[in-house]
């Protein structure tokens, strides 16, 4: 088992670059940027005295749990990517992060990061999850993210359903391809309230086979640049819209025609075609038929 401590750290030919006249703790305080990747890592251990670590890359580890990282109240920018961490916790006093990697991971649940008001990117591309596992993501996680988070990555989570991404209003990068998503409307709504969106990512998706999705998603979203790789063309962008507006209006128009027919025409059937008996006009008539009837003659 290999245990990242300040050890590893003076091993490592990539880090302990000793400064002329700095002792190795001094060094440590001084390091800002830590390259501890494939290290076969599999435990963070005391490395506090590296209190001014802004970046720190922990990718293609063994790293199981999160955790000994309070101290870096200066950590922006945390990779951890390619590990095999089943939990996000212990980072509620990085509150500068402000890009966290976490893909290619076991996790299940989002959650643990209601403090980081400052998280601009998170990605969670690719969990390993077991058969019949999608990703799920908190929502208390997600409405703590409303206001700070611009790039979301989700791709390949077993994910069907997007309605509590709606609070994310600040994205504007939105990948979530080979996903489950099939419901068109459950879409649109959750991308009217996205203004910032510029670039999205939804290849793979059932969704994606039905007849002009892409046509659709461009006249939802209008802040939109590229949809699954493809830049959008601002001709064709507003082609569509006024396409789409032109569309409405004639079936506005087409349900008010038929409502004021429907008006003038319920008065006519009410008198003419309900059955309410013959016309009292033709009733005395018909009597008076009757009466009239000539009795036979005597003489016969």
């Amino acid at each position: 088992m290999v245990r990242l401590t300040l050890d590893v750290i003076g091993k490592s030919k990539n880090h302990f670059k000793k400064k002329r006249g700095l002792s190795f703790p001094e060094y440590l305080k001084t390091l800002t940027h830590l390259h501890l990747s494939g290290k076969n890592i599999e435990d963070i251990g005391d490395i506090s005295m590296c209190r001014n670590l802004t970046v720190l890359y922990l990718y293609d580890n063994q790293i199981t749990h999160i955790c000994n990282l309070d101290f870096a109240s200066n950590l922006t920018h945390l990779y951890m990517q390619n590990n095999n961490i089943t939990k996000i916790d212990n980072l509620f006093t990085l509150q500068k992060l402000s890009k966290l990697y976490l893909s290619g991971n076991r996790i299940t649940v989002v959650e643990g990061l209601e403090k980081l008001c400052e998280l601009r990117e998170l990605h969670l591309e690719n969990q390993r999850l077991a058969p019949g596992e999608k990703l799920f993501l908190d929502p208390r996680t997600l409405l703590s993210l409303a206001e700070s988070l611009h790039v979301l990555n989700i791709n390949n989570n077993n994910i069907d359903d997007i309605k509590g991404l709606t609070v994310l209003k600040e994205l504007k990068h939105f990948s979530a391809a080979d996903n489950k998503f099939h419901r068109m409307e459950e879409l649109e709504e959750v991308f009217n309230h996205w203004h910032q969106l510029t670039r999205m990512d939804l290849s793979g998706n059932p969704v994606c086979k039905k007849a002009k999705y892409r046509d659709c998603l461009i006249t939802v979203c209008t802040s939109l640049e590229v949809l699954n790789g493809r830049e959008i063309n601002e001709l064709t962008r507003q082609f569509l819209i006024n396409w789409k507006a032109s569309k409405e209006a004639k079936k506005i128009k087409n349900d008010q025609h038929m409502t004021t027919g429907q008006l003038i025409s319920y008065p006519l059937t009410s008198d003419f075609n309900v059955g309410l008996g013959p016309h009292p006009a033709h009733i005395h008539s018909h009597a008076n038929v009757q009466r009239w009837k000539p009795q036979q003659s005597l003489r016969a």
